[in-house]
């Protein structure tokens, strides 16, 4: 399988950079499966897992909230607003993530943004389940 260049970066940290097979992006569209070769696009990314696989059969899965995806010739960049990777996950951290995001439906009355909100609460609430928590 052909491979294209991918980096994964957060305010915080670069959390991957290298070749990889595919990655699953949580679009607000939509998922979208990048693959080597893919048209270039721009899409916002919604709350959900960003999966990498750099090996058949492998995926590193990645908790963002927010954020852009760039699709070009030289591969694709994603600039996460917050960026997760599964294996630094807790029960904890996520009912924070939870918390916040409720708070921020709380806050508003913007329908825009509380939908927003609200939806970012229920895709934390199926990740925390995904991990069993």
């Amino acid at each position: 399988m052909a491979t294209f260049t991918f980096e994964l970066v957060s305010p915080e940290r670069v959390l991957f950079s290298g070749a990889v097979d595919a990655v699953v992006l949580p679009a607000t569209e939509g998922d979208m499966t990048i693959l080597a070769g893919h048209a270039p696009t721009m899409t916002a990314l919604k709350t959900g897992f960003l999966v990498i696989t750099s090996n058949p059969g492998n995926g590193r899965r990645i908790l963002v909230r927010g954020g852009f995806a760039d699709v070009n010739q030289n591969g694709l960049t994603v600039l996460a607003e917050r960026a997760l990777p599964a294996e630094e996950l807790t029960q904890d951290i996520l009912d924070r993530e939870i918390l916040q995001a409720e708070m921020a439906y709380d806050a508003t009355n913007e329908p825009a943004a509380k939908h927003a909100a609200e939806s970012a609460v229920a895709q934390l609430r199926e990740a925390k389940a995904a991990l069993n928590f």
